[in-house]
């Protein structure tokens, strides 16, 4: 591994701070009414709070402090000031508008602490590493931030109405301090067949960001807003099915493709909570009754086969099987 000098491993640090500095500028920004500079600034510190994690790893400068700064720098960039911004703009006057802000910088700083103590948590299942718990601290501004970007380019409109903008910074609150899985976009792979329409999609991305700047904002945070449930129930999945923890993320298509045959061909699961011996036993104990009860009735002649699936009568009492 190449050997850096000490100045270009306190590179990672520095564009930390620079983070810092940007998140803060919006706060002095909106303080003189320049609303769309406020929006720069906490999306300049968004853009540096991606890169100094990479330059951290690249340049193996990764240190404690490092980390600690990176979460001081969120909470002052993406709680802190998005809330004193929301506030000067939309809820200034409004009694219960500093209570909003106050609420919207708290949960930021609840959702970096239990982010900083679940990097140590060594009980976690395998395919934790690819999902936050609740919405991180830039997508966490990015949504509150919606209503500002609607007026800056529609106007005033019912989106900039006091009640409205405090009840959203109240439910991006609560995304962030909820237990709602999010993607953790570090883990994502792209298959090699999808990276030219993905480079398509970066590039329409780009030209409405270019034209329309805010409209494009608040589409893009509406649009993370709908991933949710795709990635809730992706976690779900992976909970269900501990075949596919250790399975690279580009193959775990064709473990679902198997699961699927498999419930559409009446297969089911292992029993769980039961030991592998119980239940051959009780599988043994209910076919030899079944066999039993079908071969000779009361009269001598053949009985009815049981219906499928479902156990003859009294065998549940025999086997000691309780209703559920």
């Amino acid at each position: 591994m190449p050997g850096y000098t000490a100045g270009i491993r306190l590179l990672p640090n520095a564009v930390t701070i620079l983070a810092l500095c940007a998140g803060l500028s919006g706060v002095q920004f909106a303080l003189v009414g320049r609303f769309e500079l406020c929006v720069a600034a906490v999306g300049a510190a968004a853009l540096c709070d991606a890169l100094d994690g990479g330059l951290a790893r690249l340049l193996d400068a990764s240190s404690k402090i490092g980390a600690e700064l990176d979460s001081l720098s969120d909470l002052v960039s993406f709680g802190v000031a998005p809330a004193l911004v929301i506030y000067i703009w939309g809820l200034e006057g409004n009694r219960f508008g500093w209570i909003v802000a106050l609420v919207f910088a708290v949960c930021m700083a609840l959702r970096l602490a239990r982010f900083n103590t679940l990097l140590d948590d060594e009980d976690q299942p395998p395919y934790a590493k690819e999902f936050f718990v609740g919405v991180p601290a830039p997508a966490a501004a990015l949504v509150a931030g919606i209503p500002l970007y609607l007026w800056l380019h529609f106007g005033d409109g019912w989106w900039s109405s006091q009640l409205t903008v405090a009840l959203w910074a109240l439910v991006a609150a609560a995304l962030m301090v909820s237990r709602i899985p999010t993607l953790s976009l570090k883990t994502v792979r792209v298959p090699p067949r999808l990276i030219a329409p993905l480079l398509v999609l970066v590039g329409l991305a780009a030209a409405v960001l270019l034209t329309a700047p805010f409209l494009g904002l608040a589409v893009v945070a509406l649009g993370y807003l709908l991933l949710l449930p795709y990635t809730m129930y992706r976690h779900r999945w992976l909970a269900q099915h501990p075949e596919a923890w250790n399975v690279p993320v580009r193959q775990r298509r064709a473990v679902a493709r198997a699961a699927r045959s498999a419930r559409r061909l009446g297969l089911r699961p292992p029993l769980r909570r039961r030991v592998a011996g119980g239940a051959s036993a009780v599988a043994r104990r209910v076919r030899l009754i079944g066999a039993d009860e079908g071969a000779v009735n009361g009269n001598g002649r053949p009985g009815p086969t049981p219906p499928r699936g479902r156990l003859p009568r009294g065998s549940r009492r025999r086997l000691g099987i309780r209703r559920r």
